[in-house]
């Protein structure tokens, strides 16, 4: 972070180690753009989320930013800008967020009856610094209305400065391996589909019991991420078994894991790694228990703080490195989109992130319903699954840009069988 002479002293601050990549891959029908939203137990007041969004912005000064250029390198700037403004919700959620709209915001806010909904580009922090932001919000406005909230859990107080640690670069204070692990490279199986028009996002919700499903997962002797993770495997499994393809190949799913679960940090920046759980079927057929088995084996070898941190490493290695720091910013983005582009894109069939069960202050919880997390549009032709929990609410969440909803309906037949109540909802 560093302060400029100019414009009325504005702060600025370098991009994170993810968040380097996010604003390379834009372009005019996709952005980095994820949602998080909370739906209350009476509709929401767009005046009083208004007053309720410029109170607790201030507190989150690495969210009211804009998005500069350098010649090396892109960098946040403090954006005191009018807004973000409050808008009336959209079918179709995750829309691309050019970096000079909406008052230079990398944030929009929307509201539908009873939902209050933050969209963030990705180049600001991931889901959990987004999720503070949200709760955050969702206090404030509460309290307006007359209600008496705490803060705890995601909830920070705005009126108290930010933690220096909430604003730091906290994969460079752990990028210190001493070997660089080698990434995984082979092609991974690409679901096909018809490509939706422009800007159309299919939302596809399962609504579910946690208790059930978390029975249901102790039945094969997993948890419930090990258990969810195995039956998109198992969808896609079957959507390539039924699907047209000259030869098999593995199937992946791309997993991000957040590393402050095994390094202390409070950072409300990105702070997460991707894993890669995955089945080849060319080694044979595999039954439900067998990809579980398999799942459950590659999480606890891979998912530690000693695994983790060579990641952590490998990933800081090319920022770290002198001549890549003066190669200009037009290269770099040139290099980072063609590897994105034919190497990490190529090497998932999904992605699947679970943000868990979140926490709330005790007083807050009678006002809320549940939470919902869309990854947004995919870069390719592909779904992605987002998974969250409040009390015994648990969703799951797909975000698709194609037509055919094949792995969508493996993957809830699946879970039915297996005797889990499903309620579905779409905005298709």
């Amino acid at each position: 972070m560093a302060i400029s002479k100019k414009n009325n002293k504005k702060i600025w601050y370098k991009l994170d180690l993810s968040a380097i990549v996010y604003p390379t891959l834009q372009r005019k029908d996709f952005s980095s753009v994820y949602r998080l939203s909370v739906v209350l137990k009476e509709t929401i007041d767009p005046d009083i989320l208004q007053k309720a969004v410029d109170i607790a912005l201030r507190r989150f000064p690495t969210y009211k930013v804009a998005i500069r250029k350098g010649l090396f390198w892109r960098y946040l700037e403090s954006n005191e800008r009018p807004g973000p403004f409050v808008q009336p919700d959209i079918k179709n959620p995750c829309m691309p967020m050019p970096f000079k709209a909406n008052n230079r915001y990398l944030i929009r806010i929307y509201y539908h009856e009873c939902r209050i909904a933050l969209e963030a580009h990705h180049s600001l922090g991931d889901g959990s610094g987004g999720m503070y932001v949200l709760q955050t919000i969702t206090a404030v406005y509460l309290r307006l209305l007359g209600h008496s909230i705490s803060t705890g859990g995601f909830v920070l107080d705005v009126d108290s400065p930010p933690d220096p640690e909430e604003l730091e670069d906290a994969y460079m204070r752990y990028a210190n391996a001493q070997v660089r692990p080698p990434r995984p490279g082979e092609k991974a199986y690409r679901v096909r589909g018809t490509k939706e028009p422009f800007y159309t996002l299919n939302i596809i919700d399962g609504i579910m019991s946690v208790k059930q499903v978390m029975g249901v997962a102790a039945k094969y002797n997993a948890t419930i991420t090990e258990y969810l993770n195995s039956v998109l495997l198992y969808a896609l499994l079957q959507k390539q078994s039924n699907d047209w393809h000259p030869k098999l190949r593995p199937v992946k799913i791309a997993m991000p894991v957040n590393l402050r679960r095994f390094f202390p940090s409070k950072t409300l920046r990105n702070f997460i790694t991707m894993v890669y759980p995955s089945i080849d079927p060319r080694l044979g057929e595999y039954t439900f228990d067998e990809i579980v088995i398999h799942v459950r084996n590659y999480m606890r070898y891979y998912i530690n703080e000693k695994f983790l941190r060579g990641d952590i490493t490998t990933n800081a290695s090319t920022q770290k490195n002198p001549l890549i720091r003066v190669v200009p910013l037009f290269i770099k983005d040139y290099t980072v989109r063609l590897f994105y582009t034919k190497v990490q894109d190529r090497n998932s069939s999904a992605g699947l992130t679970n943000m868990g069960a979140l926490k709330t202050p005790e007083d807050m919880k009678p006002y809320i319903e549940r939470f919902d997390i869309y990854m947004g549009q995919p870069f390719s032709s592909r779904t992605n699954c987002a998974i969250v929990s409040f009390e015994d609410t648990l969703t799951i969440n797909f975000a698709s840009s194609i037509i055919e909803a094949d792995v969508e309906r493996y993957f809830f037949r699946k879970l039915v069988q297996d005797g889990i109540h499903v309620k579905i909802e779409s905005n298709r």
